[in-house]
């Protein structure tokens, strides 16, 4: 009978489910050092955000078939780890999307009305009336920084309040943007104006500390602030001094960059104009059990042999299928984030476009990957192999497929086109004989390099210095170049140049390669 170890405190609802096909141990605050002693038994590990799933215990749970985070974030499993062991990582992207969309609303009343330090000031004896002047959200603008199922639901809700409401979101459609009532604008206009400020995307390089001293400067001194997303998002030193300088009048922060709360935190010195709470966004009776009963039916049937629904490494293909494809998923993803930047987000439509003997093939699982990939940059780890159509359809993504087994350039070949903010960029890619990924392509311009984590594409006219130029400017901002090739179809003509760089560009740079002559567009990526 199979064995699945439950290592942080999980609904019954879902010990029930897992009940029902194995023997399940609940062992919770195990140290690190008991979580690799004892794994090595198990079949499953069942997490919440208490365990730290690292390489070593991948590496120590030689009998692991799948882990399971009862939540949405999974930035305490070591993904790449698991996947290279072939362990299904699962989460519940949903289940919780009620609940922090209502403790966003929560948080928004309770701070324009002081309620937290009213009820104190009651309870104390006081009757302080005067103290605990609030402000109404009626006709208030609100601002939405991403729009996926949370944002939406707040959206809806404030709508009904009688909220006017802005909108920023890279990837989501103006239609899709309507169809909520929202309006869809640049991240500094809804700075400029929003009466209210909430944000729910996820933490990546982009949005660590989104809301600092720069973004504040362009607020209404009026404004306050949510976020009920991830710590980090906001700069808590810049939120607390903006406070105290009375630059913007009020914020409710669930999350911080650590938890718990550090005891010295200057976030804790401030009073009535600052509402904290320790990270209750998932925190209802609801939302455990509803992830607690979804991961726990995933394990279950994964210990079944029936595929998993809310995958977040590995596709709920068929095994035969899965070993076929396997590569060019990758491809396709690699592809899909690679032309998602190069596009710069807000995505209208992808064209995929399979070439070879990759046109004979089944298509939806690349196209899947493809998605995927495309909407990985700004989703995170809440995208995978099972929603990617949905999140894409909901952004109004049109998704058109083609197919062409005329073209043998190589055994089997995919070309993406994708029309974003900075306008129509498509990139082409196939594989080695070894399976290793080549781009082949860039805007039509013939390449053949394999992608890299940090990558800098140019486009520019092909002229002599040019390259010289480029490469002298990353040597003085201490860039080391690992590659460099150039692709043109006519001497003197246009060209695109792709760089793998050791390390991401330092700030400023892009600037100053944009004015080197020649050089018409540059573009960073990381993979």
């Amino acid at each position: 009978m199979p064995k699945v170890l439950v290592s942080d405190p999980i609904d019954q609802a879902g010990i029930d489910i897992l009940s029902q096909v194995a023997q399940v141990d609940v062992q919770t605050k195990l140290t690190p050092e008991e979580l690799i002693r004892v794994i090595p038994e198990y079949d499953a590990l069942m997490i919440r955000s208490g365990t730290q799933v690292t390489k070593e215990v991948i590496e120590a749970g030689t009998q692991l078939k799948i882990i399971g985070r009862a939540g949405v974030g999974v930035d305490n499993v070591d993904v790449p780890e698991a996947t290279r062991k072939g362990i299904v990582v699962v989460n519940s992207p949903e289940g919780n999307t009620i609940a922090a969309a209502e403790h966003t609303l929560a948080m928004m009343l309770a701070m324009s009305r002081y309620i937290a330090e009213a009820n104190q000031s009651v309870k104390s004896g006081k009757w302080d009336r005067k103290s605990f002047m609030g402000v109404e959200v009626y006709k208030k603008t609100l601002g939405i920084v991403g729009l996926g199922k949370i944002g939406a639901h707040v959206a809806n809700v404030a709508r009904a309040m009688g909220m006017k409401l802005l909108a920023y979101d890279p990837f989501i459609s103006h239609e899709r943007a309507e169809q909520l009532g929202c309006r869809l604008v640049e991240l500094d206009i809804l700075l400029q104006e929003a009466d209210y400020i909430t944000l729910h995307l996820p933490k990546t390089p982009e949005t660590t500390n989104l809301i600092n001293n720069d973004s504040i400067a362009k607020m209404k001194p009026t404004v306050r602030i949510i976020n009920c997303a991830r710590g980090g998002i906001v700069d808590e030193q810049a939120i607390a001094e903006a406070l105290k300088q009375g630059k913007i009048a009020g914020a409710a922060l669930d999350v911080f960059s650590k938890e718990p709360l550090e005891e010295d935190s200057v976030l804790r010195q401030l009073g009535k104009e600052l509402l904290l709470t320790p990270h209750l966004g998932a925190s209802t009776e609801e939302a455990q059990i509803n992830v607690a009963i979804d991961v726990a039916e995933q394990i279950r049937d994964v210990l079944l042999g029936l595929p998993a629904r809310s995958a977040v490494n590995i596709p709920g293909l068929r095994p035969d299928l899965l070993e076929q494809l396997r590569p060019y998923l990758q491809l396709a993803e690699t592809l899909g984030n690679l032309v998602a930047q190069l596009a710069g987000g807000r995505v209208e439509s992808l064209n995929i476009r399979l070439q070879g003997e990759l046109a004979t093939n089944q298509s939806q699982p690349i196209v899947v990957a493809a998605l995927k990939g495309l909407l990985s940059h700004a989703l995170q780890e809440r995208v995978n192999y099972v929603n990617a159509s949905l999140e894409a359809k909901e952004r109004g993504i049109r998704v058109i497929e083609t197919r062409d087994a005329s073209i043998r350039d190589y055994t089997g070949s995919l070309q993406l086109s994708a029309k974003g903010a900075l306008g129509e960029h498509s990139v082409a890619g196939a594989l080695l004989g070894d399976g290793e990924i080549r781009i082949t392509s860039v805007d039509e311009f013939p390449v053949n390099v394999p992608p890299n984590r940090h990558m800098l594409f140019t486009m520019h006219r092909d002229m002599p210095g040019i390259i010289g130029k480029i490469g002298s400017l990353l040597g003085s901002f201490n860039v080391n170049i690992a590659s460099m090739q150039v692709g043109r179809k006519i001497v003197r003509g246009d060209a695109v140049m792709v760089l793998s760089i050791d390390d991401p560009l330092p700030e400023g740079i892009l600037d100053e390669i944009l004015k080197v002559a020649g050089i018409r567009d540059a573009y960073t990526v990381t993979l």
